[in-house]
């Protein structure tokens, strides 16, 4: 990346002060542009879920992983409960959705209670072992709740093979008029689901997995404890990608962990983080990072820029961190600030192999947590930052009443806050296609066929507040 007319600016900036110029580009097709990234991870779109409670779970990971990207475990979840997270996503299939099932005899209410677990919403109802029906909100309305599901269920369903490729499963289901499919093996046995948009998604995404074909997974450890009984554990079950993660990354306890975490024989990338300037960089390099984590307080549950004055402009943070990493042929996860699909493709121009997002994708129907309504009906869920005081009394649980209630008294971050679904992408693979949407397009403007290539390419200019809001659409009118 180059600033134009080479005006490298003598203060840091954001996302927002910053604009891409486009070039003569031999790219004809947005679909053209190859998104996988080179840091190892493994992943085909260069988007990570935070390791965030409220945001990162195992529905979140087996849909992130099935179109290309990787989700983070937190790092204050139980062991044994990783350790079922893992073994579960890696069981679950590349291309076919794992689906809701119920029984002929379970009820309505039964139905009703986890069809807002899936962005499609709708279950299989399984009768040994096959399917016999398709329950939807549709079929429950109207309806008493202790209805058997056998008298309300749609009968009239189209099951796919296991071997039908995604464009022909597509045409099977636009030529007979169904939104979705569960899918079956050639017993008769339910082994999936698959909607049309999915099977469209699956002919654009490849999926992140590793050697043995399964889907990709990543799991953070924090700075204390025994750090390298942790890490085999983690090792032994098969996360794919390890996450060192502290809020200040450059401190003499972060180095020991990463030596700790590189003690364990392994092969697995190890990230670490958070920094924002090249001096930790070289460190936590040094220490054993293969990939650097930036940014500190661009978050949008983050509090630390307000509450200690600490922190650095995303952009230019990235910039750095990116020049410093590449003298040891390392790389950068930019690590919150992005708000809109431009700010992921800013992040990338910059130099970063992956965009971590957060609370973007904790409205979601895929992020952990209850479904909720707000008093005027619009649905949302609840959000917190990880060094908020929920969090910290999630992390504390285990400590004595003094020391949690000491750890209390201090806190950064917003402890509750409403993520409200976007109506249009409730999704998160309806945020993927947007934001892989607008970074291919960007790379196209840029004449580049990869994310190497359009970091190479990448001209980037400096604009005003007035420059920034002039880009903005006017959906109400003038």
């Amino acid at each position: 990346m180059r600033f134009l007319n080479d005006s490298k600016p003598g203060h840091d900036l954001t996302y927002d002060d910053v604009f891409m110029v486009p070039r003569r580009s031999s790219v004809s097709s947005r679909y053209d542009v190859d998104l996988a990234s080179n840091d190892g991870s493994g992943t085909t779109i260069p988007l990570v879920v935070a390791n965030m409670t409220a945001v990162s779970g195992r529905r979140m990971a087996e849909t992130m992983a099935r179109r290309g990207g990787l989700a983070v475990l937190p790092q204050d979840i139980p062991l044994d409960v990783v350790a079922d997270v893992v073994r579960w996503i890696k069981e679950r299939h590349p291309v076919f959705e794992t689906p809701i099932t119920l029984a002929p005899h379970e009820t309505v209410s039964d139905a009703l209670a986890l069809l807002p677990k899936r962005a499609h919403r709708a279950a299989v109802v399984v009768e040994d072992g096959k399917p016999v029906g398709i329950i939807t909100e549709a079929d429950c309305t109207g309806v008493d709740r202790f209805t058997q599901l056998e008298q309300v269920m749609t009968t009239d369903i189209v099951s796919l093979t296991d071997d039908l490729d995604p464009r022909a499963a597509f045409d099977v289901l636009a030529s007979t008029r169904h939104r979705l499919a569960p899918v079956v093996d050639s017993s008769g046995a339910l082994v999936g689901l698959l909607t049309r948009i999915g099977a469209l998604r699956s002919t654009i995404y490849g999926p992140a997995v590793d050697a043995q074909g399964r889907l990709r997974i990543a799991a953070a450890i924090g700075v204390n404890g025994d750090v390298a009984a942790k890490t085999e554990r983690l090792v032994e079950m098969g996360v794919d990608t390890l996450v060192v993660d502290t809020a200040h990354g450059h401190q003499d306890r972060m180095l020991d962990a990463l030596k700790a975490v590189r003690s364990v024989g392994h092969d697995v990338p190890v990230v670490a983080g958070n920094v924002v300037a090249a001096e930790g960089v070289h460190d936590l390099v040094d220490a054993g990072a293969d990939i650097i984590k930036v940014g500190v307080g661009p978050g949008a549950m983050c509090t630390t820029r307000m509450m200690t004055g600490v922190g650095r402009p995303q952009f230019s943070a990235v910039l750095e961190c990116v020049e410093a990493a590449r003298e040891h042929g390392k790389h950068v996860w930019a690590d919150g600030g992005v708000r809109h699909p431009r700010d992921v493709a800013l992040a990338l121009a910059a130099g970063a192999s992956q965009v971590m997002i957060g609370s973007w994708f904790a409205g979601t129907y895929e992020s952990p947590g209850d479904l909720q309504r707000s008093a005027d009906g619009r649905a949302y869920k609840e959000s917190f930052g990880m060094a908020s005081a929920r969090a910290v009394a999630n992390r504390t649980a285990s400590d004595d009443a003094f020391e949690r209630a000491r750890k209390g008294l201090y806190e950064e971050g917003i402890s509750s806050s409403r993520m409200f679904l976007d109506p249009a992408r409730p999704g998160v693979e309806d945020l993927i296609d947007e934001i892989c949407s607008g970074v291919r397009s960007a790379a196209t403007y840029a004449g580049a066929h990869d994310l190497a290539e359009f970091a190479g390419r990448a001209v980037v200019g400096i604009q005003s507040a007035a420059g920034y809001a002039e880009g903005r659409p006017l959906p109400g009118g003038w």
